[in-house]
């Protein structure tokens, strides 16, 4: 495509291709900020309406649910609709959930409300959707991490900021049953200034909107041989391991150092958000790898580094599962998180090139896999027989076994495909 940029300076806002990076980000941390909201004050809305083990369980699948069916739906939406027009109307349609989610006063209520605010969670097949349509190929590894990861980091800061505009809000004299509910108000309005953004300042494309270039007449139909191939559904399990472990654990940490280790809920907001900070610099990371070994070895070097940093993500796991200390917790989930996040990156350093003229399609079913997981783990954490330490080991498990696929997956079919990463400049010195 004309006008993709071969460089990524992330300082500038200089053309539409940088202007769209920086706003497709925020859109994707601000719905990751109302997405996660919840999560945080999860000790208070437990006690409020009185919830079970098993219940809370149910919340958090609900939580990822929909977004696996949404984030399937988008991805095509994407490649019909653009990208533009997607986002701006997941925006203005999810930011009703989040803002009315305090009217939620029993279990199935809030239970309900919170499947609905998963939804947003498809954002962000927009965001490297988006990103893809902007940047040329040598570089779209390092793009779509810094992009998602600079999302993702919602999740850090809607932990740590959160329990904050909870405090002051029963600081001002409203209950805690209120605050929790006000709370939620935040990041609504958030969502809608975003997607006032979204409609002013960004295209589809470097050369315009959809609608302007004649998009629409020039499609093709989606091409639906992507679902036999194996390479997509060997990324699917990947992002299931490892973004579908991050939003478990933004999910669960606050309710884990609780209760193991006897925090408040605003010192247990604070190293759970630590944890989602981790996205300010290692999801870029991993795409900035991916990117460098993919210009040197091709696409089998981008599926070594991928096998890698999930081994390592695994062990990090098992590591803090037997953490007998809040220390010793801390430094093993600084551990795995950062191979957690480097393999994100390294995931969607490889999705832009496993079928070039379907991006939307596979980055939505790869996306909705990442979904997929952490609904499957949201049930370890629903089990009554099962401690959630025990459920960490598991996962940890898991991943592994994950990283030994992609170890004897061959991601590169043909010579051409092999060789694609390697046919434009690098990154530009700004970016590290």
């Amino acid at each position: 495509m004309k006008n993709q940029l071969t460089k990524l300076n992330i300082f500038s806002l200089k053309g539409v291709q940088m202007r769209t990076f920086h706003i497709t980000w925020l859109m994707f941390f601000v719905c990751f900020f109302g997405w996660f909201g919840l999560a945080p004050l999860m000790p208070t809305i437990r006690a409020e309406l009185h919830l079970t083990k098993g219940q809370v369980g149910n919340i958090i699948i609900a939580s990822v649910t929909a977004t696996i069916i949404a984030r399937l739906i988008i991805g095509k939406l994407c490649d019909t609709w653009g990208p533009r027009k997607t986002a701006i109307r997941l925006l203005l349609i999810g930011s009703l959930p989040v803002f009315f989610v305090g009217l939620a006063h029993s279990y199935m209520t809030f239970l309900l409300f919170r499947l609905a605010i998963g939804v947003i969670g498809a954002s962000f097949v927009i965001t490297q959707f988006h990103t893809s349509m902007m940047f040329a190929s040598k570089i779209k590894g390092t793009a779509n991490a810094v992009t998602g990861g600079w999302g993702n980091l919602g999740g850090g800061v809607t932990n740590m900021v959160m329990p904050l505009i909870f405090a002051a809000i029963v600081g001002f004299g409203y209950t805690k049953g209120e605050a929790w509910r006000y709370a939620m108000i935040v990041p609504g309005v958030m969502m809608l200034i975003i997607a006032f953004l979204y409609y002013k300042y960004t295209k589809d494309t470097p050369n315009g909107n959809y609608d302007e270039i004649g998009h629409k007449q020039n499609r093709s139909k989606t091409d639906w041989s992507i679902l036999t191939d194996w390479r997509v559904w060997a990324l699917t399990m990947a992002y299931a391991v490892c973004f579908g472990m991050e939003i478990t654990f933004d999910n669960v940490a606050s309710l884990h150092f609780v209760d193991s280790f006897h925090l408040t809920q605003s010192m247990a907001g604070f190293w759970a958000g630590v944890f989602g900070f981790m996205n300010l610099f290692a999801r870029a990371l991993g795409g900035i790898v991916s990117d460098k070994v993919g210009g040197k070895f091709g696409m089998r070097g981008k599926g070594l580094l991928l096998a890698g940093v999930l081994l390592l993500e695994g062990c990090g796991l098992i590591l803090f599962a037997q953490a007998g200390s809040l220390t010793m917790a801390i430094v093993s989930m600084l551990s795995f998180a950062l191979f957690l996040k480097m393999s994100n990156g390294a995931t969607y350093g490889i999705v832009p090139f496993v079928n070039t003229k379907n991006v939307g399609m596979v980055s939505g079913i790869v996306g909705a896999g990442g979904n997929l997981g952490g609904m499957l783990f949201g049930f370890l954490f629903k089990s009554t027989t099962i401690t959630y330490v025990q459920a960490f080991s598991y996962i940890g498990y898991a991943v592994i076994a994950v990283a030994l696929i992609i170890l004897i997956t061959k991601f590169a079919k043909t010579a051409e495909e092999a060789e694609i990463v390697k046919a434009e400049p690098i990154l530009a010195g700004g970016a590290a």
